[in-house]
């Protein structure tokens, strides 16, 4: 049974074998993530009930949240994967963690943005160094310190490599993003959706917030396969496959 297994993922991580694969399943994400997304926002904008203390404002958490709740999701699928290319030497790995790593990014960005025009009125400043903020423009610098690597070092194995090291040790800072707000003496406010027993957020507006984290999920799935298979052309161009390919297009 495991080797089956085994035999399987080094069949799909072969970089020709994904590419024709992925090329099928990208609609398959990119469709359903369209339409959640237009209606958990014409849900969460226009449907669900205004917040009795936040006003209007709090319907930015409809865009805040998710973003910020992919920024670290996608970290730490970036570092698994670059794990996964360290330790097994699997390409295909190394390629996803790369394309992951400017859509991390901007979702990181967004969280960060879109926090900050939260913040002002209900802070009174865009920036405060809370420890949550802190934490998540650390994540941003990470990303940004992985995608230096990769583009400052010729070597590409040695890039992914630098990168992925990078990656790995800078996974320690989801878990203080995660609870920095119950470690330490915070502004931001603490959970609310993952409160079970006693939830923080009416119905109206947890469905919508629900739904735009897996549009955003979806989403996230389409570009990192687009951006996994123009890496995969780039990185194989020498070989025979790629050369086939393009002689037929």
């Amino acid at each position: 049974m495991f080797k089956k297994i085994w035999g399987w993922i080094q069949r799909f991580s072969s970089p020709k074998h994904f590419y024709s694969i992925s090329g099928k399943l990208i609609p398959w994400f990119a469709v359903p993530a369209a339409l959640l997304g237009i209606y958990g926002l014409y849900m969460g904008l226009f449907v669900a009930p205004t917040d009795y203390q936040q006003g209007e404002s709090y319907r930015i958490i409809f865009i805040h949240v998710p973003a910020a709740w992919m920024s670290m999701f996608i970290y730490v699928v970036m570092a698994i994967s670059a794990a996964i290319g360290m330790i097994w030497q699997i390409k295909l790995a190394d390629m996803i963690a790369s394309a992951s790593a400017p859509i991390g990014a901007w979702f990181t960005f967004l969280a960060l943005v879109t926090g900050s025009l939260w913040g002002k009125p209900m802070w009174g400043a865009y920036w405060v160094w809370d420890a949550r903020l802190t934490s998540e423009l650390i994540l941003l610098f990470l990303y940004f310190g992985y995608m230096a690597l990769q583009s400052s070092i010729e070597d590409q194995r040695t890039a992914d490599k630098a990168s992925g090291l990078l990656a790995i040790v800078g996974v320690v800072n989801i878990p203080i993003i995660h609870y920095s707000v119950e470690w330490w003496n915070t502004l931001h406010q603490g959970a609310t959706v993952a409160k079970f027993d006693k939830p923080s957020m009416h119905i109206d507006m947890l469905i919508p917030l629900l739904v735009m984290a897996i549009a955003a999920k979806l989403f996230y799935a389409a570009i990192v396969l687009i951006r996994a298979r123009n890496e995969v052309l780039y990185r194989e161009r020498n070989r025979q496959w790629v050369r086939e390919l393009v002689e037929k297009l």
